[in-house]
């Protein structure tokens, strides 16, 4: 198992503050209102300051976890066997490609290799390009062999700095989002802040650093800024044609990087949706957006060799329905208020319709079962019906699949984050359902539309979308804990927008009758400015405490195992054992593996069932007989995963097993009255006994306190 000692001696390090300016000689287009030199000096001193603040507090942040990094582990430190075990699961499998292209005689070679890999799964050859996401390890290792570094850096430093350098990437998209909706670069220091104060809630990257959300979630946030930008009215046509160039960058960029990425999108379609029902985007926009999503994804899929997922993904099924249904129903956004809200649904359903047809239709042609372990797991999620389905089950056991933890709103709330942003949610959701129900109503009602001015309820269409994206993600963050990191990053952008934002104060002094130009100036900048020094008061010192505080990797189990098969197997043994051990196995030693933790392929998920036999009630026989069918040498118990106390009754890895085979359970408790006793004992308890029907199929040649490693007999 591995732990973090504590280290002796503790060592600080600095941040940066800044004050607010005023944005109010700034037009949303950026163009300068104020005729007089003074004015426009101000301005242009004004967006100078806010972008040195917004790089600062990039670097900042990059430099911020790096030395979290390295105090935890200890990483300058240690040997390389333990910096590569620290990458865990899938994380050890992802960085093994990018230590495989470096160390390929030449970029040939090692691109060959990748496309023709016999190594990740035994008796198979995958093309790792097709069915991985990993251009961004091929980008940089072969930008690592080209670059005169290889004297100064060593490979696992560049990896590890261009991942904590994009952290910068994804703090400035933030602040520079939250600085456009809100007309200040206050709000965008403001969010910067709360993203690294809530540091816990907001990223992970620091101990999960080849974690694929770790490269795409900074292009995610890239392309928020850019669709926020677009969004603005009077843009130039320049400037939009450059902005939906970014847009598509950023899109091409989170898709190449993310086996997600489908998903998410489809989450972000599906806000477009929304708002062009009611008619709060510009039409023209939306289906600019609907094409670059669609483009963006299927440039992906040619790079990932038609990669058959992604031709048969909801969203794409999603956005073709959409623009045929705008094609067949030119009508629909006019007429008065009950003939709207009867166009809108039938146009939800012709959408949803198509949707399904299309993407049944493409599911069948390519026959594609890729996908369907996630629809069986939210089925499962939402409660439509029980189900034994053991990939499901093994989504459903997960604590990163589960709801979001109540505390998470507790520690949001320390910092005030969750307080002003549900306070900001509330107003600005008011606004949308009125400003969606004026839209719907009709342009002849003029006494209505004058009355809505004289309150200043508007909805600006960049606020309008990040309303609906941060309401939609924020779901998918309370269903898939997961998913937290989407939801919390906006949520300071958010938050942050609302405190400083013209509108909302405007809004609020009006219903109170207590407006005035002076005084909503006042508020919108003394209140962020209190909420900053509260920040910094509450909070800094434990950030200094934090950073003083040295640790160290230690796990000499895992650095035992592996060492004995680097010294003791042949390089073409063939190991099988749990998905998240074999990543590590591959990276460290370079063997064949059996299976692994990419778990997006229908036959891996079925391959991985039937390896984890190991862990089931089954005879010597039939494990033998199914590890011999996958050409495996040597096999690794684990007795954490044998013996595991870590999930409850009915969600350890043996129980999903036993209720896959049709066997009952370990343990006190309830078990279905289908389920029957195993004619054997469980293989991995009985296999230490060393029984002549055991030893005459397996051989332990290895054994520590945590792992057992038995090589197969070869039988005729």
């Amino acid at each position: 198992m591995t732990t973090i000692r504590q280290r002796r001696v503790g060592k600080g390090t600095e941040a940066s503050e800044d004050q607010p300016s005023d944005e109010k000689n700034v037009k949303p287009d950026g163009k300068i209102l104020s005729g007089s030199t003074g004015g426009k000096l101000w301005n242009i001193l004004s967006v100078t300051l806010g972008g040195i603040v917004a790089i600062s507090l990039g670097l900042l942040t990059s430099v911020y976890v790096a030395t979290l990094h390295e105090n935890d582990l200890w990483f300058s430190n240690i040997k390389e066997v333990e910096r590569e075990i620290s990458f865990r699961t899938e994380c050890g499998l992802y960085y093994s490609y990018y230590k495989q292209m470096i160390q390929a005689a030449s970029i040939n070679q090692g691109l060959h290799g990748l496309v023709y890999d016999n190594k990740t799964e035994s008796v198979r050859t995958i093309n790792i390009l097709e069915r991985m996401n990993v251009y961004q390890e091929v980008f940089l290792s072969i930008l690592y062999r080209i670059l005169p570094i290889q004297q100064y850096l060593e490979p696992v430093y560049f990896y590890i700095y261009t991942l904590f350098g994009l952290q910068a990437v994804y703090v400035i998209a933030l602040y520079v989002t939250s600085w456009l909706l809100s007309g200040t670069w206050l709000s965008g220091l403001l969010a910067a802040c709360w993203y690294i104060t809530n540091r816990i809630d907001t990223t992970r990257v620091e101990f999960t650093i080849p974690l694929r959300e770790n490269w795409a979630l900074p292009f995610f946030a890239v392309q928020i800024a850019a669709i926020t930008y677009l969004l603005r009215t009077h843009l130039q046509p320049v400037q939009e044609r450059m902005t939906l160039v970014a847009v598509f960058i950023a899109t091409f960029l989170f898709s190449l990087t993310w086996q997600f990425n489908q998903f998410m999108m489809l989450i972000q379609a599906l806000a477009l949706f929304i708002l062009d029902c009611f008619d709060m985007l510009p039409a023209a926009k939306v289906t600019w957006l609907y094409i670059i999503q669609m483009s963006g994804l299927l440039l992906v899929c040619v790079l990932q060799f038609f990669n058959s997922m992604i031709l048969g993904s909801l969203l794409i099924s999603f956005n073709a329905s959409v623009l045929i249904a705008r094609k067949v129903q030119k009508n629909l956004k006019t007429g008065n208020l009950p003939n709207r809200i009867g166009k809108i649904i039938l146009h939800v359903l012709l959408v949803l319709c198509l949707t399904l047809l299309i993407n049944k239709f493409i599911k069948r042609i390519l026959n594609l079962e890729s996908d369907e372990h996630i629809f069986k797991f939210l089925k499962a999620k939402f409660g439509f019906g029980a189900t034994r389905d053991f990939d499901a089950n093994l989504y459903l056991c997960e604590e990163a699949f589960g709801l979001l933890p109540l505390n998470t709103f507790s520690r949001l709330s320390e910092t005030l984050l969750f307080c002003v942003y549900v306070f900001v949610l509330f107003l600005m959701s008011v606004a949308a359902v009125i400003v969606a129900f004026r839209n719907l109503s009709g342009s002849n009602q003029v006494k209505f539309m004058e009355k809505l001015e004289e309150s200043t309820i508007t909805l600006k269409p960049d606020a309008a979308y990040n309303l609906i994206h941060t309401v939609l993600f924020g779901c998918l963050a309370l269903s898939t804990m997961r998913m937290k990191y989407l939801w919390t990053s906006h949520m300071c952008v958010f938050a942050s927008f609302g405190l400083c934002s013209t509108e909302v104060w405007k809004l609020i002094l009006k219903c109170v009758h207590l407006y005035t130009s002076q005084r909503t100036h006042v508020i919108k900048y003394s209140i962020p400015i209190i909420i900053l020094l509260y920040i910094s008061y509450k909070f800094w010192p434990g950030i200094m405490d934090e950073l003083s505080e040295l640790r160290e990797f230690y796990d000499p189990d895992t650095v035992e195992l592996m060492n004995w098969i680097k010294s003791n197997t042949p390089n073409t043994a063939v190991f099988a054992g749990s998905m998240q051990l074999l990543a590590g196995v591959k990276l460290c030693t370079g063997r064949t593996l059996t299976n692994h933790p990419h778990y997006e392929d229908k036959n891996l998920r079925e391959r991985t069932k039937q390896i984890y036999q190991i862990y089931a009630k089954r005879s010597p026989e039939d494990v033998y007989r199914i590890l011999q069918s996958f050409g495996t040498d040597y096999v690794i118990l684990e007795d954490s995963i044998c013996y595991e106390r870590r999930h409850s009754r009915g969600c350890r890895l043996r129980d999903l097993l036993d209720i896959a085979n049709g066997h009952i359970m370990d343990g006190l408790g309830e078990n279905d009255p289908d389920l029957k006793p195993s004619l054997f004992p469980r293989f991995c308890e009985e296999i230490k006994k060393n029984l002549p029907s055991y030893t005459m199929h397996f051989t332990r040649v290895f054994q520590n306190k945590t792992f057992h490693v038995y090589k197969l007999a070869k039988h005729k």
